[in-house]
């Protein structure tokens, strides 16, 4: 995986919280999701 990937992720995600903090919540579970999956891919990988 390429490490430019999660500052574009933590990026995305803190202009959507600025534009919409009501998705708080929302943007901060999708991303933890994302990064648990990517964490088990890579270890399993």
């Amino acid at each position: 995986m390429h490490p430019i990937i999660h500052p574009i992720m933590a990026l995305i995600a803190g202009i959507l919280i600025l534009i919409f903090p009501q998705i708080l919540n929302f943007v901060v579970a999708i991303y933890l999701i994302i990064v648990g999956i990517l964490g088990i891919v890579g270890m399993t990988a």
